[in-house]
């Protein structure tokens, strides 16, 4: 393991793990046997979405009788949270894992505190977020958005396999319209229910095969990329501040992890 003060690197065995704490505490790079799975460039990695998932319709979400606005990143809707635009702190790094946090402000209302823990194994990374308040209860989802890339070099694009119990159904303003439908056949920009917890395989033939789980329910899968595709576990649906509110309190705090695990075939 080395760290500059830009970037932080664990290695175990033949897998390297990069992460970016400056740039919203997002994994920069993650190699296995030098091969890099994530894509690189300008949207790249895999960044934290928090404190809240996907998109918030038209910026709003009530807290009780409080009607509260976000700034609209992805007009009409705010998508995606403020870790993924924040310089996090760092909190320890060890020989295979390390911890980051940043503490929660304008133009999230509410005072609180969000960590990342990361740790590596030579099979498996771990991924895990904790959210705090410091004073009032608050509504709040967290979640990742990984990039894996289609194709790792092989020519091959990777295969995505799961079994949803059902797809929320899609408006046209890419928001769940609160009907779930049996899983319809990608592409996708879907959000997926997994009461049981979030199980997805990645296999790129012949090289390797990933498996996402999380013991939260939810899952989107984003396919519509040429170059990557996304499995993004979090602890609610897209608009879940408004239709399915999870709240922070002082004596109760949101937590949610998800571990990736790969074996080479």
């Amino acid at each position: 393991m080395s760290s500059s003060e830009k970037d932080v690197r664990l290695s175990v065995g033949d897998a390297e793990l990069t992460i970016d704490p400056l740039h919203g505490c997002r994994i920069g790079s993650l190699r296995i046997g030098g091969i890099e799975l994530l894509r690189q460039g300008e949207r790249y990695g895999c960044f934290p979405m928090v404190p809240w998932c996907g998109r918030t319709e038209n910026g709003l979400f009530r807290n009780g009788d409080v009607l509260h606005r976000l700034p609209l990143n992805s007009p009409p809707h705010a998508i995606h949270g403020t870790g993924r635009d924040t310089a996090w702190r760092t909190a320890r790094v060890g020989e295979r894992e390390a911890a980051f946090y940043y503490d929660l402000t304008d133009p999230w209302p509410y005072p609180g505190r969000v960590t990342q823990t990361f740790e590596l194994a030579e099979d498996t990374l771990t991924l895990a977020f904790g959210i705090e308040t410091y004073g009032d209860s608050f509504p709040a989802q967290a979640g990742w958005h990984p990039w894996f890339l289609r194709d790792l070099g092989s020519g091959k694009n990777v295969e995505i396999s799961f079994d949803a119990a059902w797809q929320e159904e899609r408006g046209e303003n890419h928001l769940p319209t609160g009907r779930r439908i049996p899983p319809l056949p990608g592409p996708w920009d879907d959000c997926f229910g997994m009461p049981d917890g979030v199980d997805v395989t990645l296999t790129w033939p012949e090289q390797l095969e990933l498996t996402v789980k999380s013991r939260a329910e939810w899952v989107v899968i984003y396919d519509e990329q040429a170059e990557a595709v996304c499995v993004e576990p979090q602890s609610g649906p897209p608009n879940g501040l408004n239709t399915a509110p999870r709240y922070v309190t002082p004596i109760d705090p949101l937590e949610i992890a998800t571990t990736w695990n790969w074996r080479r075939l």
